[in-house]
């Protein structure tokens, strides 16, 4: 009995299957250069594998385009939450969990009073340090 126990644990760990989750990030135009949580994926489009669902930190830049700060929310499938994840994980299938993400970047102002605006609401934006 102490012998199968063990054996039907490592049974069953070697028949269950895996989820994959995948974001792919795309850009209009693309050849943007991408940040996910601060880790440098490369040029659109691009594509990562990511252990979880949540928010992450995006950060896109392209040359004479507005650099893209943001948020963006990878949601799994209904079947991807507790507790129905733990039986899905013991299930002998692969499933794939894709989330794709369009961004459309604006032209940057290159002129000096496009400049001298995107400074005044930096400014107002800014807090005055502690005291």
């Amino acid at each position: 009995m102490r012998i199968a126990i063990p054996a039907i644990i490592l049974t069953a760990a070697a028949l269950s299957g895996c989820i994959e989750r995948r974001i792919w990030i795309d850009t209009d135009p693309p050849g943007a250069l991408v940040w996910l949580n601060d880790r440098e994926l490369g040029r659109t489009p691009v594509d990562v594998a990511v252990v979880h669902d949540g928010v992450y930190d995006l950060r896109i830049e392209k040359d004479g385009f507005q650099p893209l700060v943001t948020g963006a929310t990878a949601e799994g499938p209904v079947w991807d939450g507790f507790p129905t994840d733990f039986v899905v994980e013991l299930l002998p299938v692969d499933a794939t969990v894709q989330t794709r993400w369009r961004f459309t970047l604006h032209p940057r102002e290159q002129s000096d009073a496009g400049l001298v605006e995107r400074a005044e609401a930096m400014r107002g934006s800014a807090t005055a340090p502690p005291r």
